[in-house]
């Protein structure tokens, strides 16, 4: 029956253009469809498919879209694409940016450049001094809002349209202007003041005349630069010299990558050799440095010196980088800057994210544009009853403005102070310390929730590594029996016959030594003990050697790295040694040496040595070294033996990218995924012993290829390619990343209050699926369905089919795999995926991540919220609604980048449950609260006019009007920011309410419907009723109806209130007090002799109980017999 159900084909001949345009595009070409696809059972219509016209250039549909384009569409909002395209045409020929190009930078000589590069000036400002006050006001008047005010507020110079005081118009929209550009002046001086120090730090520069200082806003291509210790790079550099005896510095970017490790750098080995520091003016070099690049991992570069004979030449890569915004982290270094200013790595990333605007916001401005049709149609209506004589198109505008408080200019104001104030208490409560609202826009979207994305490495996890796991093939070794190992590395290098000999003469430095002593025994080994004894010694010596970790020792003096065994001993204490690196890992597989005897005592650019159990070191020189990339998920190292002479190539890495370049085995894949299975990353270690004729040939061949200036990469991963071939398989290690504290009833209850989790990661399928099921993301009871891995339309196809037919089970998909199923099945796609429970996305890259985002907002209406650790899961929060960051061990570019940053993963619990709920409610109440307040006086207006023969004339006038919606109901409304409907306690124990939320029904029609209703009966009774009541003079109806309208109001901020709080009680009544306190200076509206009498007292009173005791007596019904689903846990 399911093989039944129709999947849609693709039409044949509409080439459709992916929207996922990949690297690994040219994978999935049209050629690899089987030609019988079209026959095949479909599940889908064809609309289905055709959703979205965006996803595709080449659609007939957009083409007969383009040809009914005509005076409708210019009309329906075609004016706005024709405008903003214009717009955008002159915008780009004002600023016609400059094409960035290579270039030559000769050292210390920055006048022989031969094109004007930008000044190193850093300018976060958004305005200058002319720019400020246009700027600000356009970026107010683009809401409807505001600009339906001006436009208000305008008609008042306009005598025939003019109805009361100048006053009542500008003062409301004067007041929120200023406030919003005292706001922007504040944050402008800010940024300004902060770009003034960072362009006002001094560096020293050298000159032929020695060192000068120059501020870093001067510093021009070419400059020589001195950086001290912890001093900020202040343009990109080509590093030229050290302090540092082993010519080679550490440098901090946590502030560029988000990275906390260290990284280490190399001076390019001519400059670095030269005896004094002056003699770089007494040379004749220059540097070829690539365009400037987004990338802040890739370089291509030359160094030439063209004064030598021959010409030295140089290749230059990311090693030889010192990027601006980074910090040196050890010595003195010399630099000759590259790329200043806009041409920084650091400004090229630095990308103006959108600003996002919530659903609350989006949902009031529709409310308003609502009310606005609203007053037009009361206007015309009141104009129809005049009976359209006279100058009824000057009536019809008069109607407009004097109901122009139908829609409130304090409905902004109020709900930008109440985001603001939720932002202040979210960062003030003591359950979740350390928690920054980056963005006070969007607290309420944290209350409408349906999808959370996470990232799996630092948030469900640690990110700390503890070694678990050593498997050699035919034995493995845990926790439990790391002492064996120990035992096993103490007897290698106790052993005189076989490992000693290497410690004995580790001080006759003799590379030509023959490594037939060593070997010798190794090969005449008959026990099986014993060969296993020399297979551990040869895996942790490959571990503890296969790295790019550098020991940094805190007592030493800087640039005391070169010693001697004799000082080993004093030096390489392990008390104060500490490593870096650039991955958790590598530092978990060096410290687990550590621990069975093998340490890692010293590294620097040439060599690095080991101590071994008895206390001896062993030096090894370093030839090559090829670093770990995403591409090639495997890093390798060349190692030659101080003692024997021995050449070896060692490399480790991922399953998938070692599986091919080790020599056949029985053993590695079913090992990797019975770890996987544990939750244990992976890492298999290979080594493959070189002779001097193989390394030799491979040397020239490799320096050749990293002097290329075009596809150096390519050539490059060549050369070192032709070594990756039947590699000796020495061992598999495991590494356990721990989770977070509570992360596992965090994700319950999350799941619980209805938000569907996906996990987004860069990690193996099965180390992804494992921690899935160990952190309770997917509950025991569920299956899960395996996507398997697709490579064309076809297999996608068959896939999709088979995981219909599963029900309430989560998905495991790869990164490959999806790519696939987006290309040709998207829609589709996303349909099934959304019915699952959860879903875990594996090998994911930081784009892929950003699209599932995209993906989820354009196929569901529903709020998706994204929440990363690092680097590559900015682009992901970017993406989201609402973006969570966490400051984890990698870094804080996340959280910084993030809308809301928080600690710890279980945080996220009480942001959203506690938080968002009361959020979302309290702005739901106050906006329409605020709606409330102004359609009452305006139900009391028409009434008003009606009655007096629809004159065009305002009931109250002047200062009536301006403390009506100020001083004299502003706090007690603007109180309602402090309700909750129910205890925190009660929002975390019982998440099922959090469901509630997603459905919106705390702002809706229905809900706005209700308070338009609320305010016509109330305005009708509280205007009928003055006029009713009032006796002689028509000062008294003012005075009536206005005592009572705002009492009414106070009651119904009280009718309101589901929890009060004293602040409160102390706004109703300082309102109050300051009405009656007014009452003395409104002799202009109020007879006061009036107002103190009985008369005026008992006819207030009965028009305010007529107006809100029903309302109070429906309230306690309801309540009675239909209450919410809070109010019965409450009682």
């Amino acid at each position: 029956m399911a093989d039944s159900i129709p999947l849609n084909s693709m039409r044949k001949g509409s080439k459709k253009v992916a929207y996922y345009n990949t690297p690994r595009h040219s994978r999935y070409s049209l050629e690899d469809e089987p030609s019988n696809l079209d026959e095949m059972p479909l599940m889908m219509s064809e609309e289905g498919f055709e959703n979205d016209e965006s996803d595709y250039h080449t659609l007939p549909r957009a083409r007969a879209n383009q040809r009914q384009r005509g005076l409708g569409w210019l009309l329906m909002g075609g004016w706005k694409i024709l405008c903003g395209s214009c717009c955008d045409c002159l915008a780009r020929m004002c600023r016609r940016t400059k094409e960035l190009k290579a270039r030559t930078v000769w050292l210390g000589h920055p006048e022989k450049c031969e094109e004007k590069y930008p000044k190193n000036a850093i300018k976060n400002q958004k305005y200058n001094f002319f720019t400020f006050v246009p700027g600000v006001l356009y970026q107010q008047f683009k809401f409807f809002l505001n600009l339906y005010f001006l436009v208000v507020a305008c008609s008042q110079f306009v005598p025939s349209l003019k109805i009361g005081y100048l006053y009542t118009y500008w003062a409301p929209l004067g007041f929120v202007m200023a406030v919003t550009m005292v706001r922007e002046a504040v944050d402008e001086v800010r940024r300004y003041q902060r770009d003034k120090e960072m362009n006002s730090q001094l560096y020293s520069k050298l000159t032929v005349r020695g060192k000068v200082q120059v501020k870093s806003s001067d510093i021009q291509v070419g400059d020589l630069i001195i950086v001290e210790k912890n001093q900020r790079i202040p343009a990109d550099m080509i590093f030229l010299r050290t302090s540092e005896k082993t010519g080679s510095c550490f440098i901090r970017t946590d502030q560029l990558d988000g990275e906390t490790d260290w990284k280490l750098k190399v001076a390019v080995i001519c400059t670095q050799r030269l005896p004094a520091l002056g003699d770089l003016f007494s040379i004749n070099a220059y540097v070829y440095a690539q365009k400037p690049q987004l990338d802040i991992h890739s370089f291509e570069g030359n160094f030439t010196r063209e004064d030598g004979d021959p010409q030295i030449h140089e290749s230059l890569s990311i090693d030889h980088t010192l990027w601006a915004s980074t910090i040196v982290a050890s010595g003195t270094v010399i630099g000759v800057v590259i790329y200043t200013g806009k041409e920084t790595r650091s400004v090229l990333n630095t990308s103006s994210p959108k600003n996002k605007v919530g659903l609350l916001d989006l949902e009031l401005n529709r409310l308003t544009k609502a009310l606005f049709l609203a007053q037009v149609v009361l206007s015309i209506v009141m104009v129809a009853l005049q009976g359209f004589v006279g100058p009824w198109f000057r009536n019809l505008f008069r109607f407009i403005v004097l109901f122009s408080y139908i829609i409130p200019i304090s409905l902004r104001v109020n709900l930008d102070m109440g985001k603001s104030a939720y932002g202040w208490m979210i960062m003030k409560d003591e359950n979740i310390p350390g928690t920054v609202v980056r963005t006070s826009t969007i607290p309420e979207e944290l209350g409408r929730l349906v999808y959370l994305l996470t990232d799996k490495t630092g948030t469900l996890t640690q990110n700390e590594m503890i070694f678990k796991r050593l498997h050699l093939g035919t034995v493995s070794y845990g926790t439990d029996t790391m002492d064996e190992i120990q035992s096993h590395i103490g007897q290698s290098y106790a052993q005189p016959s076989s490992q000693t000999q290497k410690s004995n003469s580790s001080n006759s430095s003799s590379p030509s030594r023959k490594p037939q002593p060593a070997q010798a025994p190794k090969a005449a080994a008959p026990k099986v003990r014993r060969s296993v004894s020399s297979r551990i010694h040869e895996a942790v010596k490959a571990i503890a050697l296969c790295h790019n970790v550098t020991p940094v020792y805190e007592s030493r003096a800087n640039g005391e790295t070169e010693s001697t065994a004799a000082e080993a001993d004093q030096d390489f204490s392990d008390d104060n040694r500490t490593y870096q690196a650039s991955s958790p890992d590598e530092v978990a597989l060096v410290r687990w040496t550590e621990s069975v005897g093998l340490t890692l005592v010293n590294r620097d650019l040439t060599s690095l040595q080991l101590k071994t159990p008895a206390g001896q070191v062993l030096t090894y020189y370093i030839l090559q070294i090829f670093p770990f990339t995403s591409e090639s998920k495997r890093m390798g190292i060349i190692i030659r033996e101080e003692t024997t002479g021995d050449i070896t190539f060692y490399m480790k890495g991922a399953d998938v990218a070692m599986a091919s370049i080790v020599q056949y085995n029985d053993w590695l894949e079913e090992e990797c995924g019975n770890m996987a299975r544990e939750g244990l990353r992976t890492l298999v270690v290979a080594k493959k012993s070189l002779s001097e004729e193989q390394y030799t040939d491979f040397e020239n061949r490799y320096n050749q290829a990293k002097l290329s200036i075009h596809d150096r990469a390519l050539k490059v991963s060549a050369v070192v390619e032709s070594l990756e071939r039947e590699m000796e398989l020495l061992c598999l290690t495991g590494v356990e990343d721990q989770l977070q504290a509570d992360v596992r009833p965090t994700l319950e209850l999350l799941r619980n209050a209805g938000i569907k989790i996906w996990m987004l990661t860069g990690d193996k399928l099965e180390t992804a699926t494992c921690i899935a099921k160990s952190s309770h993301l997917v509950s025991r009871s569920q299956d899960i369905h395996v996507f398997r891995s697709v490579s064309n339309r076809g297999e996608a196809h068959l896939e999709l089919n088979a995981f219909r037919r599963k029900h309430d089970c989560a998905l495991v998909i790869s990164g490959d795999s999806l790519e696939v199923c987006l290309r040709y099945y998207e829609h589709e796609f996303v349909e099934l995926a959304c019915q699952c429970p959860a879903v875990v996305c594996c090998r994911c890259s930081p784009t892929q991540k950003a699209q599932i985002v995209h993906l989820l907002k354009q196929h569901t209406a529903n709020r998706t919220c994204a929440i990363g650790d690092g680097g590559n899961d900015v682009s992901m929060i970017q993406a989201a609604d609402c973006g969570i960051g966490i400051e984890g061990k990698e870094g804080k570019q996340a959280s910084l980048a993030a809308d809301f940053s928080i600690t710890q993963f279980k945080h996220i619990g009480r942001l959203l449950m506690v938080h968002g709920r009361n959020s979302y409610k309290r702005s739901a109440a106050l906006g329409q609260f605020v709606m409330h307040r102004g359609m009452i006086i305006s139900t009391m207006q028409a009434v008003f006019s009606s009655i007096f023969y629809f004159a065009s004339v305002p009931l109250y006038q002047g200062f009536l009007m301006v403390g009506y919606s100020t001083i004299y109901t502003m706090f007690p409304v603007f109180s309602l920011v402090l309700d909750q409907d129910v205890k925190p306690e009660m929002a975390l124990l019982y998440p099922e309410l959090y469901k509630d939320l997603t459905k919106g029904r705390s702002l809706s029609f229905k809900t706005f419907l209700i308070w338009v209703l609320i305010s016509i009966y109330q305005g009708g009774i509280l205007m009928y009723g003055a006029l009713v009541l009032f006796e002689s003079e028509f000062v008294h109806v003012v005075a009536i109806s206005f005592t009572a309208l705002i009492l009414t109001e106070l009651l119904m901020v009280a009718l309101n209130i589901r929890t009060w709080h004293w602040l409160m009680v102390l706004a109703e009544f300082f309102s109050l007090g300051c009405y009656i306190a007014s009452l003395a200076f409104l002799n202009e509206y109020f007879d006061l002799g009036f107002i103190t009498t009985p008369a005026f007292l008992w006819k207030v009173s009965v028009i305010t109980v007529v107006s809100c005791l029903p309302l109070y007596i429906i309230k306690y019904l309801k309540r009675k017999f239909s209450p919410p689903s809070y109010s019965k846990l409450s009682s």
